[in-house]
């Protein structure tokens, strides 16, 4: 045995005193690195980022591409707020107006007692509400089905399903008008709800989106834990499938509340969405396009506002997805 082998005891002061040297030479307790404090005791701030991690500063020619594409974006919109507030004889002169004028509520009220737009708001609202309800649901669904389930002839289906996109909407509305017809259904709202409980691009959109973002494992983990298919469905499909579905149900609710060829072919104006109501305001031997244009500003309203409310949600979901991705 050599030297070195040996270990002596020490007292408890001798002991207690090279704990303390060496609490003061590491700032801290034995066996855990020193912290890096710099002169004047100050502690050093958190490293900047670097690389993947740092953020980009946004400089002045962000701003004005921003800025360019904002007043562009804006522009139409603004154009019909004008000629809403103006008169129609103001309007067929040259150079157009640029600015607001003093008719805007005059026209506004004009708009909707001519068109009806109380009853076509209301019927708008229900139609398009029902139409991104079942959409979402339907869409997810099989979405869910073709991404993640196996069952014979899948491939096919989804073929299938991609390839009724390719066929134009109006090879479909005579014999869907006849179909409609033979149910007694006529101008009732019934008849462009059902049409569109579930589209093609939405079952489409889901199952790409579901096989990225929803891992088999999970699945799996969930039967093993003994959950059944619709505990599976609202507990783990649901979750990973909100930023999609909100994307989704934001383009079917604005594809809904504009759609005009069918619903002017399907209802007439005593039962009216608001695409077929306005187009009466343009039915008279001069039509006053300022009224035209108030018509047209109300029913864009519910938009912004649905994007207003929403919009900060559906943003943050895309946000979130985008991250766990």
């Amino acid at each position: 045995m050599s030297a070195g082998d040996l270990t002596f005891p020490q007292a408890p002061g001798e002991a207690g005193a090279k704990t303390k040297a060496t609490k003061a030479q590491t700032g801290g307790e034995p066996g855990t690195r020193a912290k890096a404090r710099p002169r004047g005791g100050r502690r050093l701030g958190r490293p900047r980022m670097t690389g993947a991690g740092r953020q980009l500063d946004a400089g002045p020619v962000t701003y004005a591409v921003l800025t360019v594409f904002a007043l562009v974006s804006l522009a139409p919109l603004v154009w019909t707020a004008v000629a809403a507030s103006r008169t129609d004889r103001r309007l067929a002169e040259t150079p157009p107006p640029l600015w607001f004028g003093g008719n805007l509520f005059k026209n506004l009220q004009a708009a909707w007692d001519q068109a009806g737009l109380g009853t076509a708001m209301f019927n708008s609202t229900l139609v398009a509400t029902t139409i991104t309800v079942s959409t979402v649901l339907f869409s997810t669904l099989a979405g869910f089905a073709f991404a993640k389930l196996r069952f014979r002839f899948s491939g096919a289906l989804l073929l299938l399903t991609i390839g009724t996109m390719m066929i134009p909407p109006q090879l479909a509305v005579v014999p869907l008008y006849l179909w409609m017809s033979d149910l007694g259904w006529s101008n009732r709202l019934q008849t462009v709800v059902l049409p569109t409980l579930v589209t093609a691009f939405g079952t489409f959109f889901m199952r790409q989106y579901l096989v990225q973002a929803l891992p088999t494992e999970l699945i799996e983990a969930a039967r093993v834990d003994g959950a059944s298919s619709p505990r599976i469905l609202w507990h783990v499909v649901f979750p990973a499938a909100r930023p999609a579905m909100a994307v989704l149900g934001l383009l079917t609710f604005v594809f809904a509340w504009n759609d005009f060829l069918w619903p002017i072919i399907a209802l007439n104006q005593q039962n009216p969405t608001v695409q077929v109501a306005l187009n009466s305001l343009g039915t008279g031997y001069v039509p006053d396009q300022a009224v035209i244009m108030a018509g047209a500003l109300l029913s864009t309203l519910p938009l912004l506002i649905a994007f207003l409310l929403f919009g900060k949600q559906i943003v943050g979901g895309i946000m979130q997805g985008a991250i766990k991705g």
